[in-house]
């Protein structure tokens, strides 16, 4: 078989802007992101704003992408959706497909269309002991979504049903919210994972966030910390890791309820919020006291990325 063969890989999200590219064999060649800018104090950017500074990134990087690589394309892969159902739609996906679109014209080569989750769940599986499995339970945790998902691989992508996750606002919104309450920039991720694992202790000002078939509902622990920092812009670790342990515990919960309803022991984490180490321990240890297997990604590929998509385009391409 020829070995050689590349695919362009762009997603352009509500948090940045991303391209890459992949050999047949599932190498990444590079992989190159931008977070899209937000002003100090605001918790993320309007449609039009992030649509509008995807254009601006979008040339910039695919010069990036010719300084790594000068060879030809075999076809291109785009997110231009946020998950792979019918309806859903964001109009930051759209220059990504506006991109995509010309290039495959240009270049007279295919051009591939696939959701921002597959290609969350995709980045992960196909450098995990997932790889070969066609059925699993994958959890995407990000800034704007927190959903639990019984995955089924098809040829190029995946048929996903939610079986569990939030009913209202995300894991990733409420990390965010308290970090830029205590004066971080947004996105406040990172930054606030950081200080949950370096403090010692933790506080008590909480309520446990309850959890049933799966579902939570996050709003509550929401307004409890606003209200605890309200007037204070103090960055306070211990509380920051209260607010982490909460969050990990309903996690935790939610994961093993799935798996009850299911009878899947595999669970795939993707998407930023499930790169956060404190989460990342404190769900492993309890879901493994259950028998449940948590598989995380060792490679930087749980936050925005278009590696994913590139991996779904070459299969859509070559198998």
């Amino acid at each position: 078989m020829n070995n050689s063969g590349y695919i362009l890989g762009v997603d352009t999200s509500n948090y940045k802007t991303s391209v890459a590219v992949t050999d047949r064999n599932g190498n990444i060649i590079c992989d190159l992101r931008r977070f899209l800018k937000v002003k100090r104090g605001e918790r993320g950017l309007r449609q039009s704003d992030a649509l509008f500074q995807h254009v601006k990134n979008l040339p910039e990087l695919m010069k990036d992408v010719r300084h790594k690589f000068d060879g030809r394309f075999d076809a291109v892969a785009y997110s231009s959706r946020p998950r792979p159902v019918e309806g859903s739609y964001m109009p930051v996906f759209l220059a990504g497909e506006s991109l995509a679109a010309s290039l495959a014209s240009a270049m007279d080569i295919p051009s591939f269309s696939f959701s921002h989750q597959e290609g969350h769940i995709e980045a992960i599986r196909a450098y995990s002991p997932l790889k070969n499995q066609n059925r699993f339970l994958a959890c995407h945790f990000s800034g704007g979504t927190c959903e639990l998902l019984d995955v089924t691989s098809e040829c190029a992508g995946y048929d996903v049903k939610i079986i569990g996750g939030t009913k209202d606002i995300s894991l990733g919104q409420v990390i965010d919210r308290a970090g830029v309450a205590m004066g971080m920039e947004f996105p406040a991720g990172e930054e606030m994972d950081r200080l949950a694992v370096e403090a010692d202790d933790e506080t008590e000002l909480l309520t446990s966030i309850r959890v049933k078939d799966s579902w939570l509902n996050l709003s509550g622990i929401d307004t409890q910390i606003k209200n605890i920092l309200m007037g204070s812009s103090d960055i306070r670790p211990k509380f920051i890791r209260e607010i982490f342990g909460k969050l990990s515990d309903a996690v935790a919960l939610m994961l093993i309820q799935g798996s009850q309803m299911t009878g899947i022991t595999d669970i795939l984490m993707a998407g930023g919020v499930s790169s956060s180490m404190f989460i990342r321990q404190a769900v492993s240890s309890k879901l493994e006291k259950n028998g449940i297997s948590a598989v995380f990604e060792n490679n930087g590929l749980s936050q925005d990325n278009a590696v994913g998509t590139a991996l779904l385009g070459g299969k859509k391409l070559w198998l």
